[in-house]
């Protein structure tokens, strides 16, 4: 009995060990289809434009600009108004004319979520382990009836994506991200296509994203992408208005 748990014991854990190998493989894949880490890691900033089909004949026009480590920046532009969402490093802010808001205000945590997310500039599989995230493959699945690979990626803060890679180019094609926020599961699923190189690595020109129950429902097609463009700091910093003034003596007594 003995010698069969330890037998029982030996496969588990050589199964664990060739399950967390492929895991590493696939993602190794993933990075080299995307042009490699060397390439990866030259592009210091980024800038797209895209156009945002919102359904029902509604367009907007859509902007982000990222930069090295974790900033980021996102417009959105229709009838007239932009709003504008930012990430600094450290604290998210906004302004949100169409809410009637047309301040600078800080960012709520359902918000900043999403905003931490696009602040990745590599993406969470490129360096996961350094960022305290961790890759599970669960195998094959299938997306709109072609193969995919099934990547389970759980981010530090518990968050989680599943990351679906074409068998045969190992980029992605979908991703469901799945949200803990105050107890609920927010679930949304972005699809990924169109892939063309930008400073010898590939970039999705063509992203559609919507909650799990109408995925689909906003498609940004980029009509521009330039890498290693200068960017102010200055686009991302947080707003003097929201930032709090030093306390004086007279305000400590």
């Amino acid at each position: 009995m003995r010698h069969a748990v330890l037998v029982l014991l030996a496969v588990s854990c050589l199964a664990i060990v060739a399950r967390t190998q492929t895991a590493d493989e696939l993602v190794a894949k993933n990075i080299q289809a995307k042009g490699g880490m060397e390439k990866i890691k030259a592009i210091k900033s980024i800038r797209y434009s895209a156009k945002l089909d919102l359904g029902g004949g509604f367009t907007a026009k859509a902007a982000q600009e990222n930069m090295r480590p974790n900033l980021v920046r996102e417009t959105f532009a229709i009838q007239g108004m932009t709003a504008v969402q930012a990430y600094d490093g450290t604290a998210g802010w906004q302004i949100q004319p169409f809410q009637g808001h047309k301040d600078p205000e800080l960012m709520g945590e359902d918000d900043l979520r999403d905003m931490l997310l696009d602040s990745d500039f590599d993406g969470a599989l490129v360096d996961y382990k350094e960022k305290g995230n961790t890759v599970e493959f669960l195998g094959h699945d299938v997306v709109d009836g072609d193969d995919a690979l099934r990547l389970k990626v759980t981010l530090k803060n518990g968050d989680i994506v599943y990351y679906y890679l074409d068998p045969d180019t190992f980029l992605e094609i979908r991703k469901e991200i799945q949200q803990f926020i105050r107890g609920s599961v927010r679930e949304r699923i972005v699809d990924l296509g169109s892939d063309k190189p930008v400073s010898g690595v590939m970039y999705p020109f063509s992203v559609a994203v919507g909650p799990k129950s109408n995925p689909g429902s906003q498609v940004f097609t980029i009509e521009k992408m330039e890498a290693n463009v200068t960017i102010a700091p200055a686009d991302f910093a947080l707003p003097a208005s929201l930032k709090q003034a030093p306390k004086t003596a007279a305000d400590k007594k």
